[in-house]
């Protein structure tokens, strides 16, 4: 009995042997070079671009069975068509008062003096003076471009966007803050929400409100709602107990919680959230000019299929500027919203009401005098940027064409051609095996599950080969992404000085709507899959750094002070404490370097990416191929959840690990 109980007790006592999670990485990728070697080119379910599978035939056939009941299901009658003329009413209302002829007139309600008095009188208001000036500059400069219905039309949209976006999601993310049950069970549907490209929300959405400014806002409002109930529920959650169990003790009900407590104190919280809304709101409103959303987008996506990059960079200048002005007032406000005005208080009163009256009058005139409402032609401005932009596209296609064409090549020559081939002249069911196997060694079992479920979804699509080639382009630009962010990261992390000159760069660069990222890179690359790859680097590449900058920031100083003393040098330092203890940063910063590489690279389709992006945007122009587009925006889904679940999961890995360790 006692040499039982002794057996027992020794086999409770060994330790369970571990796989060496490493080795056994090196070992699946080296199966998966020897069996490539064998078995390369079978299997590869090529699709030709004009080819539809029995999937695609369908989905067409059901897109014309929907457009045969749009007037007679009653689904339809009562309900999405009754959004979408709510959504048409509203945007055609808006633009009516500033953007195109309404109520009869010729023009609109509020020409150009009047929008830019309100606009300007309205930052004032929320902000201060210095964003005042800002916005009436920015504004000023859309009529000087020649772009002022363009840049108004795609204003009116961001503001019907964003309006429908807070009336729903200020509510859903207050109640997300106070009730927990329903905080878990929108968390999964918001990662899954923002997971998704900007893309993916347009072709299903064509296909119940048709292709028009009604399902661009709807489009919109979709992509930007998650940011205004993440945030609003955050700030909720983040107030601290004293203040609300104060109130409690006072005796105040529910209600008088929230409303004298919980809201004045998440306030700033609060207008953060309407800054990412409206930052997520005019990033979508140009994207939606895919599916005849009006406004500078169309502009763009003109003038980038037509090559003209003067054109395109013209309309850019105008997006950034506006995205500028608007985050500058809301990020002003909500910093004003927490430290108060130094004014005094009747000071601002009779500031307001002066302002206030001017503003009238500023409208008033420009409602009734033409010259205060069409904005003056004889201005040239844009003319001169668009010569300067493609004067400059010139002499750099003439001066750095070696140059280029030498990063160019070896960027696709040297990486993206070897694992685009690895990725698509192994056979199917080779790839998916290996994707699970690192899904399951990389990440966890369920990582494993979800992979080997999206790896059946993307062969069921029909567009495997095709969802390879941008998984290889996603995967290209993440590397470079994540280099980048710890190159930069790493040295705003221990330099104050540089971390003081750098952000400010990366916060402009995440201000810039995707689309802006595209033009620059035509004119220096042409049309191309790196022009793609650059620019999702370059989109990707701020939030990387600055969650890296971040992480190795947070590291306590007395552990870097100990490593130095104990004779490491900066290298040893960076290598063996900081990159180390900052693991679970690096991992997040891979896992957002990942989606938002996705999504410029999908956006990518429009230069000459090919692969999903291009079957995307094809099945908006070729009713024949809509089918094929609507599986291809199915594709780029899984894509991302596939590469999001795997980055979570390693993320969660890594968070364990130092407590396994010290186990």
């Amino acid at each position: 009995m006692a040499t039982t109980t002794m057996t027992n007790s020794s086999a409770r006592t060994t330790p369970r042997r571990r796989i060496n999670k490493p080795l056994a990485v090196a070992g699946v990728l080296v199966f998966w070079l020897v069996a490539w070697t064998l078995l390369r080119g079978q299997d590869m379910l090529v699709l030709p671009r004009a080819t539809l599978t029995d999937l695609h035939h369908w989905l067409n056939d059901v897109n014309d069975s929907v457009g045969a009941s749009r007037n007679s299901s009653p689904i339809f009658l009562y309900f999405f068509n009754e959004i979408r003329a709510v959504m048409d009413a509203l945007v055609t209302f808006v633009q009516g008062l500033i953007a195109q002829p309404a109520y009869g007139r010729p023009v609109p309600v509020l020409g150009w003096l009047g929008v830019i008095a309100l606009v300007s009188y309205a930052s004032w208001a929320f902000a201060n003076w210095r964003v005042a000036l800002l916005a009436a500059g920015g504004f000023t400069l859309f009529g000087l471009q020649g772009l002022w219905q363009e840049s108004m039309d795609t204003l009116a949209l961001t503001l019907v966007a964003v309006f429908v976006s807070l009336l729903f999601g200020i509510p859903l993310g207050i109640l997300a803050g106070l009730s927990d049950r329903f905080h878990r069970l929108i968390t999964p549907v918001l990662d899954l929400m923002q997971t998704m490209p900007t893309f993916v929300y347009l072709a299903p959405l064509t296909l119940v409100f048709l292709i028009g400014p009604a399902s661009a806002t709807i489009a919109t409002l979709i992509y930007a709602m998650p940011p205004a109930i993440r945030i609003t529920a955050h700030g909720i959650r983040s107030v601290p107990a004293p203040p609300v169990e104060a109130t409690d003790s006072f005796g105040a009900t529910r209600r008088q919680r929230l409303t004298k407590a919980l809201l004045p104190l998440s306030k700033r919280t609060i207008v953060l959230g309407v800054n990412q809304t409206i930052m997520a709101a005019l990033a979508m409103v140009t994207v939606a000019a895919l599916i005849d959303a009006p406004g500078l987008g169309k502009t763009v996506i003109k003038a980038l299929q037509t090559t003209d990059v003067g054109t395109a960079f013209n309309a850019g200048v105008a997006i950034v500027v506006m995205a500028i002005v608007l985050d500058r007032v809301t990020t002003a406000a909500s910093v004003r919203a927490e430290q108060g005005d130094s004014t005094n208080p009747r000071t601002r009163r009779m500031l307001l009401a002066g302002f206030g009256l001017l503003a009238a009058v500023c409208s008033y005139l420009s409602y009734t005098y033409l010259w205060a409402a069409e904005f003056p032609a004889g201005v040239r401005l844009g003319e001169h940027l668009s010569q300067g932009a493609t004067a400059v596209t010139t002499w750099a296609q003439n001066n750095l064409s070696d140059l280029t064409g030498a990063v160019k090549d070896g960027v696709t020559i040297g990486l993206l051609n070897p694992l685009e081939a690895l990725l698509t002249e192994s056979p199917w069911w080779l790839m998916g095996a290996v994707i699970v196997a690192l899904a399951a060694l990389i990440g966890n079992l369920r990582a494993a599950a979800v992979a080997a479920v999206c790896v059946g979804l993307l062969v069921g699509s029909g567009l495997w080969h095709a969802s390879m080639v941008t998984l290889a382009m996603t995967l290209v630009a993440t590397m470079l992404v994540v280099t980048l962010g710890v190159v930069v990261g790493v040295w705003m992390g221990r330099s104050n000085r540089a971390d003081r000159v750098i952000r400010p760069v990366l916060d402009a660069g995440q201000t810039m709507p995707a689309f802006v990222y595209l033009i620059p890179f035509v004119a220096l690359f042409s049309v191309s899959r790196f022009t793609a790859i650059f620019a999702g680097v370059v989109y990707a590449a701020p939030v990387a750094i600055k969650i890296v900058a971040d992480g190795v920031r947070a590291i306590p100083q007395s552990t870097v002070e100990a490593a130095t003393a104990a004779g490491s040098n900066n290298w040893q330092t960076i290598t063996k404490v900081q990159l180390p203890m900052a693991r679970q940063s690096l991992t997040l910063a891979t896992n957002q370097g990942l989606i938002y590489v996705l999504s410029m690279v999908v956006i990518g389709g429009l230069v000459g990416a090919g692969a999903l992006g291009y079957d995307v945007v094809a099945g908006f122009s070729q009713g024949q191929l809509y089918g094929k587009g609507l599986a291809a925006g199915v594709a780029i889904v899984v894509l991302g959840i596939m590469l999001d679940r795997i980055a979570r999961a390693a993320a969660q890995r890594s968070d364990r690990a130092p407590a396994a360790t010290h186990t």
